[in-house]
């Protein structure tokens, strides 16, 4: 996979990553718990929760975060995107 990230898709990859720290935190696991069930390194974990950073991940790496925070994919997405009208109130 390309270590480049489309500029349209940075915030995606953020939201993705602050929704999945969410829900890990929701669900009482450590980083390391997850990375155990997810079958990816704690650095790895780290990196795509940070909202600081921009870490692209596989949809290999994706399905496993999924299964192991016990939520359906599509779920996943859902929960890391906000609507659209609620950007555009102001």
């Amino acid at each position: 996979m390309s270590k480049d990230i489309e500029f349209k898709n940075r915030d995606r990859f953020i939201q993705l990553g602050i929704a999945i720290a969410a829900l890990r935190k929701m669900r009482g696991m450590s980083q390391e718990k997850l990375a155990e069930k997810a079958n990816v390194s704690r650095s790895h974990i780290s990196a795509i929760e940070a909202p600081g950073i921009v870490r692209s991940f596989s949809l290999d790496v994706f399905f496993n975060i999924a299964d192991a925070l016990e939520i359906a994919p599509e779920d996943l997405i859902k929960a890391s995107v906000f609507p659209d009208q609620i950007w555009k109130k102001q």
